[in-house]
């Protein structure tokens, strides 16, 4: 199913509007595909403690600990 296109109607500063409409014109895009573009990386985006949270299990998951034995306290507070 395709999704519907919505209309946004935002307040901005006449002179910031102009120096973008010219910059997307140089980049040969619009302005409107800009803005489409940093919306959808910014719903995207993980929130921070999301981000941790995959990072943890990624490296736990890469890390050669896969479990069983259990480790002793003296183990634990060895200084190498």
């Amino acid at each position: 199913m395709e999704a519907r296109a919505a209309n946004v109607t935002i307040a901005i500063d006449a002179a910031l509007l102009r120096r973008a409409r010219i910059k997307a014109l140089e980049e040969g895009t619009s302005l409107n595909a800009v803005l489409r573009e940093r919306v959808e990386e910014y719903v995207s985006r993980a929130s921070p403690a999301k981000a941790a949270k995959q990072t943890f299990l990624r490296l736990a998951e890469a890390s050669r600990a896969r479990g069983g034995r259990k480790v002793s306290r003296e183990e634990m507070h060895e200084r190498g």
